[in-house]
Parts: C-alpha cells; sequence; structure tokens
C-alpha cells in the first residue's frame, strides 16, 4: 500500500460523525450527462469509421482543454481498444461561472457577477471490476468538510481548511482541489474528473433528446420559473437545467430534495440513452457526440488529463454498457444537520459502510428512502431493454408439463451477497421509476 494510501486511511478512521440542511440561495446543477456525451461521442467517431482525421481532431481538442490531476501520472494505454480493466473512480462536478453564458437566461451573471466558480453539483461516480457495477454518489452541496491543501496553478499551494461548504473547493483550487477534498472525505482514490457549466447542460439536454420526468403533484418553482403539472413531462434544453436546479416547491425545499430530483433525471437519463431511440440511432449518437466536442471547446466541459483519451473514454464507456439497471445506483452522501440548521455535517459512519462495500467490490443494497429530502416517491420497476419473457415463467398448456430453459446450465447460480446499507444513505436504482412529490 502506497503512503498516499495509507494517509487516506489513517484519514478516514479519524472521521467525525455528522447527517444534512438547507441553503436559502438558489444555486445551478447539472449531471453526469455531458462526461457520457464525450463517451459517445468516441463510441460513435470510432464505431462509425467516421475517419481517422475525426478521431485526431476530437483527441486534440479534448486534449487541449484538459486539466491535470494532483499526483495522477497517465498510463500508457494498450494498443487494442477493449473495456477498461478494474474498477473506475470517476468525479464529476457541475459549477457556476458565469463565463459563457446567455445572459437571458441567467440575467444574474450581468448584475452581480463575481467572477467565481463553486462546485454546486459534486458526485463521484464508481465502476466496480468484475462484475460490473455503477454506483453514482452525491455530495451536498453545503455540507462542511475539510479542504486539504491544493494546487495554485503556478507551481505552489494554497493551505488547508478545516470546515468549509464543499462546494468551495472548486474556487479554491479548480477541479483538482474538488477531486483531493472528494478523496479526503471517502478514502477513495480518484483517476478521472470532469467539469461542466451551465450551457453545456442545455446543449447536452438538447442533443439527446430530451429527458422524461415524473411529478406526483403539480410543481411550481418562482426562483427558476419552472411550472410543470402532474404527470409525465419530456425536458430538453432550458427546462431541463431549470427541473436540476429546482428546490423550492419540492420535498422539503431542501438541497436534500434537488438531489433525489437530478438523481431522478439521471435515472430516466440513463434508461433512455441504453434504449433502441439512443442506442441504434446513429444519427442521435452523432448529435450527441458533436455537441460533447463542441462542449470541450467553448470551455463549457473541462476534463482531466486522464480522461482526456478517445482511447480511455472508449474503454469505459464499454465497461457500463451492458450493466442492468438494478446494477446502477444514486445514493446521497449521508450528513446530519449543523447547530445552525442550515449546514450540514458528513455521517462519516454510515458513509464507511458504503465506500469499505465499494473498495472491497461487494453489492450493496439500499435499506432508506429514496430521498432524505423527501423530494421523490418510488412509482414503479422500469424493464430492462431488449429483456424477453424467461422461457420457464411461461404456464404451459395442461398435459403438456415444464417448459425448460434453454439457457440453463446445470449449475445452480451462486446466490449474491449484498451489503446493507445504513437507512440514512438514501436513494434509488436505475430499475426504479420514481415521480418528483411537491413540497408539503
Amino acid at each position: 500500500m502506497s503512503a498516499r494510501s495509507d494517509a487516506k486511511a489513517s484519514r478516514r478512521r479519524r472521521r467525525p460523525v455528522a447527517r444534512h440542511g438547507q441553503l436559502s440561495s438558489p444555486n445551478p446543477f447539472t449531471q453526469i450527462l455531458a462526461v457520457l456525451g464525450v463517451m459517445v461521442a468516441v463510441v460513435v467517431v470510432s464505431g462509425l469509421a467516421v475517419g481517422g482525421f475525426a478521431v485526431w481532431d476530437a483527441a486534440r481538442s479534448v486534449a487541449d482543454n484538459s486539466v491535470a490531476l494532483d499526483g495522477d501520472d497517465l498510463e500508457q494505454l494498450p494498443p487494442t481498444i477493449g473495456e477498461i480493466e478494474g474498477g473506475v473512480n470517476m468525479l464529476i462536478a457541475g459549477t457556476d461561472s458565469c463565463e459563457g453564458q446567455d445572459l437571458a437566461l441567467f440575467p444574474r451573471c450581468g448584475i452581480d457577477d463575481d467572477g467565481g466558480e463553486r462546485n454546486d453539483v459534486t458526485m463521484l461516480v464508481h465502476i466496480s471490476d468484475e462484475p460490473r457495477r455503477v454506483t453514482v454518489v452525491s455530495f451536498p452541496r453545503d455540507m462542511i468538510v475539510p479542504i486539504p491543501s491544493c494546487p495554485d496553478g503556478q507551481g505552489g499551494r494554497h493551505p488547508a481548511m478545516s470546515a468549509q461548504m464543499i462546494n468551495a473547493s472548486f474556487g479554491y483550487g479548480g477541479l483538482p482541489c474538488t477531486v483531493l477534498t472528494v478523496e479526503e472525505l471517502t478514502g477513495i482514490d480518484i483517476q478521472f474528473a470532469a467539469s461542466i457549466r451551465w450551457t453545456g447542460v442545455i446543449n447536452m439536454s438538447d442533443a439527446i433528446g430530451g429527458v422524461d420526468v415524473c411529478l406526483s403533484q403539480d410543481v411550481s418553482d418562482r426562483h427558476t420559473g419552472l411550472d410543470l403539472s402532474a404527470g409525465t413531462h419530456t425536458l430538453v434544453g432550458a427546462e431541463a437545467l431549470q427541473f436540476l436546479r429546482m428546490r423550492h416547491g419540492i420535498g422539503d425545499g431542501s438541497d436534500l430534495a434537488r438531489i433525489s430530483n437530478q438523481q431522478q433525471f439521471m435515472s430516466s437519463m440513463v434508461r433512455k440513452l441504453q434504449s433502441d431511440a439512443v442506442l441504434a440511432n446513429p444519427q442521435a449518437l452523432f448529435s450527441i457526440a458533436t455537441t460533447a466536442l463542441q462542449q470541450v471547446n467553448s470551455k463549457q466541459l473541462q476534463l482531466s488529463e486522464t480522461l482526456a483519451s478517445p482511447t480511455r473514454m472508449v474503454q469505459i464507456a464499454m465497461a457500463v454498457k451492458d450493466v442492468p439497471f438494478s446494477d446502477i445506483n444514486f445514493l446521497q452522501y449521508p450528513t446530519t444537520y449543523a447547530s445552525d440548521g442550515l449546514r450540514v455535517l458528513p455521517n462519516t459512519t454510515s458513509a464507511d459502510v458504503l465506500f469499505d462495500a465499494l473498495a472491497e467490490n461487494r453489492a450493496i443494497q439500499l435499506t432508506g428512502d429514496p430521498s432524505q429530502g423527501y423530494g421523490v416517491e418510488v412509482v414503479g420497476e422500469a424493464g430492462q431493454p431488449g429483456a424477453t419473457p424467461d422461457p420457464a415463467a411461461t404456464t404451459p398448456p395442461e398435459g403438456e408439463g415444464e417448459v425448460a430453459d434453454p439457457n440453463a446450465t446445470g449449475q445452480p447460480e451462486t446466490p449474491t451477497e449484498y451489503v446493507e446499507l445504513p437507512s440514512d444513505i438514501s436513494g434509488s436504482s436505475a430499475a426504479q421509476v420514481t415521480c418528483t412529490v411537491a413540497e408539503q
């Protein structure tokens, strides 16, 4: 074990206990869509043989706008494209920079832009080694955490801070600092990272052709200007961003409710990306590919140097393309309210159960509610695309006996052993259909 790993393990043993809170100021949110879009972009360019120049030009565009993570060395890539070996940890940050934004959509950028940039969305995406599973952990923006010493971009380092909101880390030292902060909190080594700004979210939502969301009741949020009636809506562009930003008028009005709303969006997006409507539509795939690369060039999307390789992106995409919905989980980092009732503290005791299970490549089982902020409710189950009826489950005509399963091997399957997560770790899987709940 490296000295860095030893230090992380030591920090994890010393972490304080804590749980979750609310903030009054509305801030923007985003999702994992952009990075997945870039991965799909490379798959499209390579798989559809658009041409060697397109591959080279895409690689150059992405690499020119990438950022180095602290202490990470680029690995030599294999000569052929195949599924990435081992597990993957990737951090996704959604930031609130006004740079390059449409003032008609974001008028505050023309009024009180302070030039800062905060990671108001912070998500850790864990892809396990065989068997492949995907776990996405969202970290509340107002959670108070230590921020370690971070590179200042000029060869020096910023001093460490003992207690700051996690969304201050990006403004303090950019994407590398947010990565270091989450590594310190979780003890997880993060190899890949990306950040996306508001316009990037809008354009990627347009490219995918919209995402279906469900509302149990009518919802109105005067802060984002979004009004939606009960039922299912297909959201694109700016309306999709409004939905991701929304927290007033849903659940308990907290950031926790908003995280659940975002997870409903991401879960639905995963189901759409894996459906025939996208994966079997070359035109749709190429639109996502082109848009993703445009976001890199316009600085609405930034990747770490470790991720800014078409070959690496294809390897990661291949590792997740066949993961069943039931093994794709969206979780909220467990928290407890601080004494002021406005901020939250990390509940590291519960979180350790989750991150130990991920480190040991063990399957997890949710036992808590789908939302810490009462923002969503589970209303049904989603079918896996391409699924066919199980012949063994078919009732045969009377007198014909049982129908044999043609896929049976004669060997009983070993049942999966799950780690039951503490009930204060909320979330849902992509196999669960959730609907937004109006504020009570």
